[in-house]
């Protein structure tokens, strides 16, 4: 099967000629595969495309991509954000007691995953004309692992926690102290107890504008561990921190996971390796679509993404690998020789 996805933030209809349409030999014949909405951007019809790509080369600003994908990743669709948008396909295993990394590149759906399992988007399975429902996701994963873990969701049966990833965007949220940001978030009169063990104390008082990105970071932290839940989610917790802090948090995060369900987005490789239990790697094109792996081990699962390539599923998801050498690669340069010698005894 062949998607189009237009990546809207790149789409430039003022400053462009409408190549995507001029260009295209199948609306040249008159068929109305690309149409344009009322911002001037182009929709591309999934059913009429003919995926020759022609466009993805023609448009000047590279906003639009043209992917085949398996046929048998049209059951695994989980969402869809409007027609030409970013997909979703699978979701990440249900285990309690376990800390479940995800890892993988920007924008392949990392934060879209735990948005679904945390509850905040309801998947439409690719359905984005009629509104979501959760009584069609229970129907959709019933007698499944899944299917239990969003009945109680719908039902109100379970709680969810969720530490945001855009940790700098707090202040123009809320404005005030941090004891009073907390005080709101505590639900188990557990401030102190929090606020010690996240090394908060001596910033209590202060206005949350004043905090530094690292500050923030843990402020973050500390509102999602103070909120009574069942199941935490934990978007990229080390940024802004050092090594000692991201020690800090991933121990606090490791000793949570022995009492509740635990989901961590992270892209530190050696605090993902202290902290996780199992991965999923997400794998993708950016801002196009995303698809979750099968749920490996820790080790197995740093390995493959430095390796871009998942053994088990038969997936190359990057052209190189990784690698960490002890100095900067060395580059040879020819040299004209300007004197030479036989041998000499």
């Amino acid at each position: 099967m062949h998607i189009a996805v237009l990546l809207r933030d790149r789409c430039q209809p003022k400053k462009c000629g409408r190549e995507c349409h001029s260009f295209c030999p199948v609306a040249r014949q008159g068929v109305k595969v690309i149409e344009f909405d009322e911002d001037g951007k182009p929709v591309i019809s999934e059913e009429l495309c003919v995926g020759c790509g022609i466009c993805v080369h023609k448009c000047p600003f590279d906003a639009i991509r043209i992917i085949g994908l398996p046929e048998e990743l049209r059951e695994d669709l989980i969402h869809q954000y409007g027609e030409n948008g970013f997909r979703l396909y699978r979701l990440p295993v249900v285990k309690s007691g376990r800390v479940i990394g995800l890892l993988g590149a920007n924008g392949v759906g990392k934060t879209t995953a735990i948005s679904v399992l945390s509850g905040i988007i309801v998947p439409n399975m690719g359905d984005y004309e009629t509104p979501p429902s959760w009584d069609r996701v229970v129907e959709r994963y019933s007698g499944t692992v899944h299917g239990e873990y969003f009945s109680r969701l719908r039902d109100g049966d379970m709680r969810t926690a969720l530490k945001p990833q855009y940790v700098d965007r707090i202040p123009r949220i809320f404005s005030g102290r941090v004891r009073d940001l907390l005080k709101k978030a505590d639900e188990g009169g557990r401030l102190d107890e929090v606020s010690s063990l996240m090394g908060l104390d001596r910033v209590l008082d202060r206005d949350v504008g004043s905090l530094s990105g690292g500050e923030l970071q843990k402020v973050a932290i500390a509102a999602t561990l103070l909120k009574d839940a069942d199941v935490y989610f934990f978007d990229e917790p080390s940024s802004y921190l050092d090594i000692k802090e991201r020690l800090r948090v991933s121990t606090v995060i490791k000793d949570l996971a022995e009492r509740k369900n635990v989901y961590v987005v992270e892209h530190d490789l050696a605090i993902l390796d202290f902290l996780a239990d199992e991965v999923h790697i997400l794998y993708g094109s950016e801002g196009a679509y995303g698809i979750v792996s099968q749920v490996k081990s820790v080790r197995h699962a740093i390995n493959s993404f430095l390796e871009g390539y998942l053994r088990e599923e038969n997936i190359r998801f990057r052209d190189w690998k990784i690698e960490f050498t002890e100095h900067p690669p060395r580059v040879g340069v020819e040299r004209v020789p300007l004197v030479s010698w036989a041998y000499l005894e």
